[in-house]
């Protein structure tokens, strides 16, 4: 899952999921940002994540405000 909120006057971005490649989110992030530009379509952002394709994606964002909160195990591995 992923979603912005407003918090305290600033945009927060909350992604969460089984893995993670390295430099995704920053990737994702900046890749959003060019939709928010105007520069790319919600379709081709669809495309992009699909497509699976790191090379299509934009530049990856700052990583200074990107926070690690939280990790969920199975309950197998527990």
């Amino acid at each position: 899952s992923a979603e912005w909120r407003k918090e305290d006057g600033l945009l927060v971005f909350t992604i969460e999921a089984d893995r993670f490649l390295r430099n995704m989110v920053r990737a994702i992030i900046g890749t959003v940002l060019k939709v928010g530009q105007g520069k790319i379509s919600i379709d081709e952002f669809s495309e992009i994540i699909e497509a699976k394709d790191r090379k299509r994606a934009g530049d990856s964002a700052p990583a200074h405000g990107l926070f690690l909160v939280e990790i969920k195990y199975p309950e197998e591995f527990l």
